[in-house]
């Protein structure tokens, strides 16, 4: 086979290191960017906080421009001409300048930020902090941590007390059962109250004997849960009257005590991730026009420090003036893409305010249907931009912080050959079943005749799907009739 050299001419489409850090700043939500500002301001000599700049509440003018220009400060040896404004494009920015992200010193001396995820504390942590508190023997103390274990996140013992009976017997001498069921009575005396039962009418019961002998209707609520829970649960009314010799108004009032018990004690302590969420962009209505801010506090002001840029010579290739070289470029370049990171992020706020003040004056009933698509278009930016922009990004409205996304839904048809939103229709099928008769609760068939009253054509399906999503129960389950 014989070799031969050819020449051949073609388009191929890189990313510059610029553009890859800007794009990799415009994706960031707001606790990333702060780490990642804080990595910048550690590992460049050259970027400094303008700790004199006084943050303007409703600033909503940018000019990147201008912003970037006043980056090139003079020197000693005059403008930085001999730097270049962009590398070439076979290059990224981790292979120039691989030490950017890397935090200088030791990794103990950096700032903690507060994380954004925080544990709370489990409900065993909880049964372990008590079971210190309280004065127990040895022996009665082994037992308890074993029960205390074997209790589910529900707050229901996971297995029998007969099977805990016998793996306390290979570790304890001469355990009587007796002991294992009077330390268990202890344990249940712990809160949340009702932990520790052995299924829902024990969890009930625990509850009922812990309120005070005082409380109105007591004994006949124990009787309904330890004797006619099944009753109870198939909204027989008639039978519980019949069994407990009580008139209508009497039984309403002793299923009222009972339904202020707690089913799931253990749900309401269990380790949850708190995230905490800060907006990114304000709404507020100013002399009746929608004003957009960014949040000024979350990413400080940078800007490249005078003193250092001062000693760069433009002459000089020694290791120390050409590391402050690369240096105030990479800061140059930060600046530039943390200010079109705020003015993409702030544009496209302002658009979508501008095409949902009606959320903003009347909740979610009037959101409009919106996609990526509409946004790119009005901005003449790539829908992959917008949905960069989007990504974990919040704004705080009247109507409380809602995410950008939250704006973005599809539409349905109405008879006026308008659209609707989904998120609109959702919001008019909660508020139908908030307001509904517990007795007789609408059907999705219903829901669906009376979204079409209001203009809205909908299918049945199509408003169970949306029910299932908001996680309301089937008309079925929803019925009351005590």
């Amino acid at each position: 086979m014989k070799q031969s050299l050819n020449l051949r001419l073609g388009q191929q489409l890189s990313l510059t290191p610029q553009l890859q850090q800007s794009l990799k700043l415009l994706q960031m939500s707001t606790l990333d960017l702060q780490q990642e500002i804080q990595q910048a301001l550690e590992s460049n000599m050259m970027l400094e906080i303008e700790e004199d700049s006084t943050p303007q509440p409703f600033d909503t003018s940018f000019d990147i421009d201008k912003k970037a220009t006043n980056t090139d400060l003079q020197t000693s040896e005059g403008s930085q001409t001999d730097i270049p404004d962009e590398l070439p494009t076979d290059f990224s920015w981790e292979d120039i300048y691989e030490s950017a992200l890397i935090p200088t010193g030791n990794s103990t001396d950096l700032i903690d930020f507060e994380p954004q995820n925080s544990k709370a504390s489990t409900l065993l942590d909880y049964l372990l902090w008590q079971l210190a508190l309280t004065h127990f023997s040895e022996r009665d103390q082994a037992m308890a941590i074993t029960i205390i274990d074997s209790i589910n996140e529900d707050g229901y013992l996971g297995c029998s007390l007969e099977d805990i009976f016998q793996g306390l017997q290979n570790q304890l001498d001469d355990l009587e059962f007796d002991e294992v069921i009077a330390v268990l009575h202890r344990i249940q005396s712990f809160e949340p109250a009702g932990v520790g039962a052995k299924d829902l009418s024990d969890c009930l019961r625990i509850q009922l004997q812990q309120l005070p002998d005082s409380t109105l209707y007591k004994t006949e609520a124990l009787t309904i849960v330890t004797q006619h829970l099944a009753i109870l649960a198939a909204h027989d009314q008639e039978k519980l009257m019949r069994e407990l010799q009580l008139t209508e108004q009497h039984i309403r009032q002793v299923i009222a005590l009972i339904r202020t018990l707690d089913p799931k004690p253990g749900a309401r302590i269990h380790a949850s991730d708190y995230e905490y969420i800060i907006p990114d962009v304000y709404v507020v209505k100013i002399s009746g026009q929608w004003q957009v801010s960014l949040n000024r506090d979350v990413a400080p002001k940078l800007r490249v420090n005078p003193f250092y840029s001062s000693l760069i010579k433009r002459a000089d290739n020694s290791n120390d003036n050409t590391t402050m070289k690369n240096h105030l470029q990479e800061a140059k370049w930060f600046i530039k893409s943390l200010h079109h990171r705020n003015d993409t992020l702030w544009r496209v706020a302002r658009c979508i305010v501008e095409k949902q003040t009606a959320f903003l004056e009347h909740g979610a009933v009037a959101m409009r249907p919106m996609i990526l698509k509409d946004i790119a278009d009005e901005l003449e930016l790539h829908e992959s931009t917008i949905s960069r922009v989007t990504t974990q990004k919040y704004m705080h409205t009247p109507n409380g912080i809602v995410d950008f996304k939250y704006f973005f839904s599809s539409h349905v048809a109405t008879e006026s050959g308008g659209e609707c939103s989904s998120t609109a229709i959702r919001a008019f099928i909660k508020e139908l079943i908030s307001t509904e008769n517990l007795a007789k609760p609408l059907s999705d068939d219903k829901i669906a005749t009376l979204l079409k009253e209001k203009g809205i054509i909908v299918a049945r399906r199509t408003v169970a799907k949306y029910r299932e999503a908001m996680f309301i129960s089937p008309s079925n389950q929803r019925k009351r009739v005590l």
